[in-house]
């Protein structure tokens, strides 16, 4: 698991203005720009929730497979007060925000403060109560409710799922793969088994061990699927 940041960590990068923090998929094998850095945190005050993915023009993923028109469901971020998520904060160019903001186009950047976040250092202290707040913004990015839902088939894509709770399981152990799932509303969703032949563009490669880990924790939460 990738070690836990520091106080010093935060002191190096708060005083610059060229930076940008925001929350991300958790796994950093799918990251496509050249980060600063990276740390797994836990966010006040959100929830998150399988939702189908909004009718958008030009949509790069509506993939059509045997029988039907697929467009997956999608992992959103959502305001809720008494919740918490884990997650992944990205120290970034800010000159990438752009380029980022493209990416997440279904999604709105949202602020957030340091003091929305818990990191955990070694000692089991709260580094985010005491490091210097950042001269750089924090986002997350919270799903549009402006675009109309998908209507009809918008299962899971297990190739998109894989990716995520692998992402979970690198950054915050078993434990944290099965929080995701307890946490994520809506995983009675259908999933579309598309493993070996991954729909998803930034698919990952699993090891037996994680395959047996991610049924384990879905078993926990009855759900159908789809081959």
């Amino acid at each position: 698991m990738p070690s836990q940041p520091s106080i010093a960590d935060f002191e190096q990068l708060a005083g610059s203005k060229d930076l940008v923090g925001y929350g991300s998929l958790v796994n950093r094998a799918t990251l496509r720009t050249e980060i600063v850095a990276a740390w797994p945190a836990r966010l006040k005050g959100w929830r998150r929730t399988w939702r189908p993915r909004p009718v958008m023009e030009h949509d790069s993923l509506a993939i059509p497979v045997p029988g039907t028109a697929l467009t997956p469901s999608m992992l959103t971020a959502e305001r809720a007060p008494e919740s918490f998520i884990d997650g992944l904060l990205v120290i970034d160019f800010a000159a990438n925000l752009p380029d980022i903001d493209a990416r997440e186009f279904r999604y709105h950047r949202r602020d957030i403060a340091l003091t929305d976040l818990e990191f955990i250092s070694s000692g089991s202290a709260s580094v985010s109560a005491r490091a210097p707040a950042p001269d750089f913004n924090l986002h997350v990015y919270e799903a549009r409710p402006e675009h109309p839902r998908a209507e009809g088939h918008s299962p899971i894509l297990r190739s998109y799922l894989d990716a995520v709770m692998q992402g979970f399981l690198r950054e915050f152990g078993a434990e944290g793969v099965h929080r995701f799932v307890a946490e994520t509303d809506d995983f009675h969703t259908e999933i579309h088994e598309d493993r070996h032949a991954p729909l998803y563009p930034r698919a990952v490669t699993l090891s037996p061990a994680e395959i047996e880990l991610f049924e384990l924790s879905l078993g926990r939460r009855g759900r159908p699927s789809r081959s």
